[in-house]
């Protein structure tokens, strides 16, 4: 198998076949609808929130870390009465996303730096960059079917190439969405981590997309799409290793950007009904409406009084009698964990659980 090679070395004429170019026209429009309804819900974190939950365990399945969205969603409210390890594995991802979202937008790049922040947020360690040779892919029986670079020094000069050609526009002149494929490619066969290289990898995808303008927050994941179209998305990766099929592989995840931002798109829709109906009708039978309110009901799947509390700075007692009341109306349900609480935004559960219309 050749060594891998800078991206620059890429013609990039040979990525405007007709098939890209029509698949590259579809996925841009879509991306660009997602982008504008993303950014007609008022409060951006609370797609940042839902939507990142969502993508940290399609993420992680992908690595056969494997939970509920009920674990997940308990886990998320009530981290001190759960002992669900993959649900605490998949927060994580959530709280790496984050990380890399603020340096992003704080810096206007998307950094070697930045990426080992976000790697080590998701396993809690400070491992960096290989530094021992070891690592090797392997297929469902054990057979090597891959082996990374394995010296440390060409590890970092790799990433530093990565780096460069993710920040410079000059050096390779290509659609973002063309150059997020490769990217995605080339920082997988790179494999610079011990662990966490996938998921950190998608989380890259993302970033990229935000750091180029093509979405404002992070929130189209490509995760589920692969979940679902596994086998095709590490052939592709292989076959590229071994036959350079570029092209290929560009159209696989140009595919996956169309159709997932399709997919996300009716998820915010969906999100912004219920939001404007839980809105309207609490506001039309409690006195105790306000937007504080209606943004810590859709912040969290799941919520609890010390939420209600803090958001909206009431007292215990006042937050356990609003909460109580929407029980009552019907809007959220109460259940029991350990000695807390925690209460199900119903309509916002069965969007993200997949039970909506």
């Amino acid at each position: 198998m050749p060594p891998i090679t800078s991206l620059e070395q890429l013609n990039p004429a040979r990525f405007e076949t007709p098939a890209i170019l029509k698949k590259l026209a579809s996925s841009s429009r879509k991306l660009a609808e997602l982008k504008g309804i993303a950014a007609s819900i008022p409060n951006q974190g609370i797609l940042i929130n839902t939507l990142g939950l969502q993508e940290a365990k399609d993420s992680s399945e992908i690595e056969n870390i494997v939970t509920t969205h009920d674990e997940l969603f308990k886990d998320d409210v009530l981290p001190e009465a759960f002992a669900n390890p993959a649900a605490k594995e998949v927060l994580r991802y959530r709280q790496a996303l984050r990380v890399g979202f603020e340096q992003v937008r704080a810096s206007g790049l998307l950094t070697g730096n930045h990426i080992l922040e976000i790697q080590s947020e998701l396993e809690r360690n400070n491992a960096g960059f290989r530094k021992l040779p070891g690592t090797a892919l392997k297929d469902g029986s054990g057979q090597t079917i891959y082996t990374p670079p394995q010296d440390p020094a060409e590890i970092v000069a790799l990433m530093r190439d990565l780096e460069r050609f993710m920040n410079d526009a000059d050096l390779f002149d290509a659609d973002p969405l063309i150059k997020m494929a490769l990217i995605h490619h080339q920082f997988e066969s790179i494999h610079p981590f011990y662990d966490g290289n996938g998921r950190t990898g998608r989380i890259v995808n993302v970033l990229y997309l935000v750091k180029e303008g093509l979405l404002d927050i992070p929130v189209l994941y490509l995760s589920n799409h692969i979940v679902r179209n596994k086998a095709d998305y590490y052939r592709l990766l292989q076959t590229v290793r071994e036959d350079d099929t570029w092209e290929e592989w560009v159209l696989y995840l140009l595919a996956a950007v169309e159709q997932t931002a399709g997919q996300t798109i009716v998820t915010i829709h969906a999100i912004k009904t219920a939001l404007f109906d839980y809105k309207q009708r609490i506001r039309a039978g409690y006195k105790f409406y306000s937007q504080d309110l209606i943004n810590t009901l859709f912040m969290h799947p799941y919520t609890k009084i010390e939420f209600v509390q803090r958001d909206l700075q009431v007292s215990r007692l006042t937050a356990t009698k609003y909460l109580d009341a929407l029980v009552a109306g019907g809007f959220v349900q109460k259940q029991k964990m350990g000695r807390g609480n925690y209460y199900v935004n119903l309509a916002l559960s069965a969007i993200l659980q997949g039970q909506a219309g």
